[in-house]
């Protein structure tokens, strides 16, 4: 641990105005200094520095802290790199206290929102303090730094005389000004190009950077094998960390050769596992839009920055993990996941939500966006526009909704086998999650659509249910009758039904076929619409109660009209309504219409679902036939097009 009397002495040294000053456009206010603030979207400044006190504050947002603070909030850094950071920029190393009784305890909080200096204390958000940073590390560091950036600097220059190049980047509809912004480049063909970027070819730096390989064939006085370069024929893309230091390259063949795309080697820089392309270029965008939209390489990346996406990062070549999440929730409390909708991209996705799990903290929302099989989200924006895909950003499946559906996908869960592999699935999900209240709606929407009480699937996938600052109770097990209900989306669908037969008599084709193939309970609802029908004139409420408390499913009807009369506003007009009154039957028709709306939006879902849950059940299928490929890429334009159709639900929907 670092010790608090080096933070002191840290914080004494530094000047805050220069340090803030580094990253907004601070002007004399006073005693004090202003400017706009970096934490949110303003016109006129209401930030505040205060040289004095060492301490700023935004009389806006709020935002407020010490120039570790503002290292951590701005450029997303841990408490430890912010450290360092400081540290390094005094000509200090940083001291290690070791966390041990006696120890002179931990470094005080720190954080925008709140104010002091030290790590975040464990809340649920799967957060972690990560080691600082050694000074030795950092001298062994800076050589290779400073080779990637010459080598950046010279593959931009390589890149103004390409005409190849920079037609093909145009051919992708990107401008100068995209180009610019992230610091694109190409390496020429050719085998040591880099011997004219201003560094000493035969530096160990090249080799340790990635940039340049050794062949094993021994050759030479120094018995060395031949030095090549790295990267050649390719459009070069700048991968920097969270101080806008390049560490590495993503470099994209111009040609048909492979690979397609080429990322520098894992070097004392570099971690392709904790790095993400872009986050340095977006974070400005990703507070002004109030998330962060992750994407699948590169060029997407660039692309939709230049389609005004700005706020879009990418993984580069591996699956999300634990700490890619934790660096964006450093900046943003919406994450969204953009996934192709193939196979590969639904695994792609799965992985991303086991990453996500234990940062799901009750102020997150982490959603997942799956584009038809044929589009990436530049190929999509292309095409059907800009609103267009900020709609299918907007109405991405929440983490809740992701969660479920991964669980309960392929299982016939009309079948006591199929609901304890359900079960089984969804164990270490549930596990990963914080002990939150979103948790605590999860495992309820799952025992809806398990047909369990919420206490026998906390108890079988061995969570506790409850949040972490209530106080743990145990909950009885419902009995039978309740865990049978009908539930969530199908539950609102029956109620308006039950409350307006004539809606469920005015039923057509489409929607009993719906009902018939996507309904769980689609029984009950044929029960419904049978009756109302055979009512006739008479299909009111009360006459449809007293025909469905004598039929074969009385007992859920009776639930079902109790649970109407004892909550419902409107149950009591249903009861008491004269069609004769003319103001009474006006009423009736405007609530009738707004019933008839809700059940084909219910529909509607249905639809949604059930398409969506076939297309898991492919997707976790081995090698598909050619028809059942064919019906993986139409169910996936379908999707689309019905989830364009969709209201926002509820994560608890079923």
């Amino acid at each position: 641990m670092i010790p608090n009397a080096f933070l002191q002495d840290l914080l004494n040294r530094v000047d805050i105005v220069e340090v803030v000053g580094r990253h907004v456009k601070l002007k004399k206010a006073g005693a004090n200094y202003s400017g706009l603030c970096p934490f949110h979207n303003e016109k006129s400044p209401s930030f505040t520095v205060s040289a004095t006190k060492q301490f700023y504050h935004c009389f806006g947002c709020g935002a407020h802290g010490s120039a570790i603070s503002f290292l951590m909030e701005h450029l997303g850094l841990s408490f430890p790199e912010a450290v360092a950071d400081l540290a390094h920029s005094q000509g200090l190393t940083v001291p290690q206290e070791s966390n041990r009784p006696g120890g002179r305890g931990a470094p005080p909080r720190a954080g925008a929102s709140h104010g002091g200096d030290g790590p975040a204390s464990p809340d649920g958000d799967g957060s972690h303090v990560e080691a600082a940073v050694p000074a030795a590390s950092a001298r062994q560091a800076a050589p290779l730094v400073e080779v990637m950036q010459l080598a950046c600097d010279y593959y931009r220059r390589a890149l103004r005389g390409a005409p190849v190049a920079i037609e093909y980047l145009k051919g992708r509809g990107l401008s100068g000004e995209i180009a610019a912004r992230f610091g694109l480049g190409y390496a020429p063909d050719g085998w040591q190009n880099l011997a004219s970027a201003g560094v000493d070819y035969d530096s160990a730096a090249l080799v340790d950077a990635g940039l340049v390989l050794v062949s094993e064939k021994k050759s030479g006085p120094d018995g060395e094998g031949r030095r090549y370069d790295r990267f050649r024929d390719r459009i070069m893309f700048p991968i920097r960390n969270s101080r806008g230091k390049v560490i590495a390259f993503g470099g994209r063949v111009l040609g048909s050769g492979e690979p397609k795309y080429l990322n520098s080697p894992e070097t004392p820089l570099f971690s392709k596992g904790s790095e993400l392309y872009g986050l340095f270029e977006a974070r400005q965008a990703i507070r002004e839009q109030g998330f962060v939209l992750v994407v699948e390489g590169y060029m997407d990346v660039v692309a939709l920055a230049q389609l005004g996406f700005p706020n879009a990062v990418a993984t580069l070549g591996t699956a999300c993990t634990p700490v890619h999440v934790q660096k964006l929730v450093r900046q943003t409390d919406r994450i969204v996941f953009s996934f192709d909708g193939d196979k590969a991209g639904r695994r792609a996705a799965r992985r991303a939500l086991e990453a996500a799990l234990p940062h799901a903290a009750d102020q997150r929302e982490i959603a997942f966006l799956f584009l038809p099989a044929e589009h990436d989200p530049d190929s999509f924006v292309r095409e059907f526009g800009r609103e267009a895909f900020a709609g299918e950003i907007a109405r991405a499946t929440p983490l809740s909704d992701f969660l479920l559906s991964e669980a309960v996908a392929g299982k016939a869960l009309d079948r006591p086998e199929g609901r304890a592999k359900a079960l089984f699935d969804a164990k270490p999900l549930l596990r990963a999650l914080p002990k939150n209240a979103l948790r605590v709606q999860i495992l309820h929407a799952l025992a809806d659509r398990l047909g369990l009480s919420v206490g026998e699937v906390a108890e079988l996938c061995e969570v506790e249910l409850h949040a972490a600052s209530a106080a743990p109770r145990r909950v009885a097990a419902a009995p039978f009758a309740e865990r049978r209900r009908v539930v969530g989306t199908e539950q609102r669908a029956l109620r308006n039904l039950l409350m307006f037969p004539r809606v469920a008599a005015a039923l057509d084709a489409d929607a009993t076929d719906t009902l018939a193939l996507c309904a769980r309970h689609h029984a009950l609802f044929a029960e419904v619409i049978e009756q109302a029908r055979a009512l006739g004139d008479d299909a009111e409420f009360r006459h449809l109660a007293d025909a469905l408390r004598r039929s074969a499913y009385a007992e859920t009807f009776v639930d079902a009209f109790d649970e109407i009369l004892s909550y419902d506003e409107n149950a009591r007009d249903l009861l008491l309504y004269d069609p004769s009154d003319a103001a009474q039957a006006a009423r009736h028709r405007e609530l009738e219409q707004s019933a008839e709306a809700e059940v084909h939006g219910a529909l509607a879902r249905m639809r949604y679902d059930a398409c969506c849950e076939r297309l898991s059940r492919l997707s976790r299928q081995g090698a598909l036939s050619a028809d059942e490929t064919a019906e993986f890429a139409a169910l996936s334009r379908l999707a689309i097009e019905l989830k364009r159709g969709l209201a926002p639900v509820s994560s608890t929907e079923a």
